[in-house]
């Protein structure tokens, strides 16, 4: 059995995202001013950075969006090339102007074994969330949080604000678990206007958090970054592996075992399908 055809569909409307590439967001938008190597792994784009440049370069893009010019970035693993690859609209969606950074250590082993030069870095994702959040306090960055619950986004704010004085979170919103209607899209995209963010940190699970946040950067001057379970994990409302395990790339061994029944097909089927995308696809 394979990661059916219609899986990423299905895991949108869960949370009310339809899996349908915005083109429009496709156009007009240039790549950010920096250059950075780029590698491809199946049908997906990385750029290649280390975990400083990358946070460095999320800051730099929004210190300077200006209206019409929203970038999305989005913290791309094993799971999101599977589901590319078997998804033309989604793979649309991670396509340039997309910045999509290495999360997950399978990214550069398999980045090394074709050798790939300059090779993929780790880039992982609850890392950047935080060290975006620590040194954009001397760029003044303004930060709006959409995702996860309404509890989990008030204690992520009383804990960020605790490590991080001086932070500018100028919202937090947890959308309901529906398809969320035009009038409500357009009524979310103005509160986030009216906040004055810079960035936008999209937790919505992937490929959801994906489609949303190019969905933003083509409506809003921000920087909307697709950033998974790092919310929870800045809560302290979810676990983390412990250290060693990440450092090995065991970290997936980890939230596996925590959570069997709901990551058993993404795990098994997706993995499968990722080394099928990594390793088969012809070299670019």
């Amino acid at each position: 059995m394979n990661v059916r055809p219609d899986l990423p569909m299905q895991l949108n409307q869960e949370r009310g995202v339809e899996l349908t590439p915005d083109t429009s967001t496709n156009q007009g938008i240039e790549p950010n001013q920096t250059e950075h190597a780029s590698q491809w792994i199946g049908s997906v784009e990385f750029v290649s950075s280390s975990p400083v440049d990358a946070s460095d370069h999320i800051i730099a893009l929004a210190a300077e969006t200006v209206e019409g010019e929203g970038t999305h970035v989005h913290l791309a693993n094993a799971y999101t090339v599977a589901l590319a690859d078997q998804s033309n609209n989604y793979s649309q969606v991670l396509a340039a102007p997309a910045l999509n950074f290495p999360d997950g250590k399978p990214i550069g082993w398999v980045s090394a074994l074709r050798g790939q030069a300059p090779r993929l870095e780790q880039v992982r994702g609850p890392q950047l969330f935080l060290d975006v959040f620590d040194k954009g306090r001397a760029r003044g960055i303004r930060h709006f949080v959409l995702g996860s619950t309404q509890e989990v986004l008030e204690t992520l704010t009383s804990r960020l604000h605790v490590k991080y004085p001086g932070i500018d979170i100028v919202g937090i919103e947890s959308p309901p678990f529906r398809v969320l209607t035009d009038k409500e899209l357009q009524a979310q995209d103005d509160r986030i206007r009216g906040s004055g963010a810079d960035i936008v940190w999209v937790g919505l699970g992937t490929p959801k958090q994906d489609v949303e946040a190019q969905r933003l950067a083509g409506k809003l001057p921000v920087v909307a970054v697709a950033i998974g379970a790092a919310i929870d994990f800045a809560a302290g409302t979810t676990p983390e592996a412990p250290a060693w395990m990440t450092t090995v790339g065991l970290e997936w061994v980890y939230r596996f075992a925590s959570e069997p029944r709901r990551l058993w097909k993404r795990y098994v089927f997706g993995n499968a399908r990722f080394l099928k995308a990594a390793l088969l696809a012809p070299a670019r």
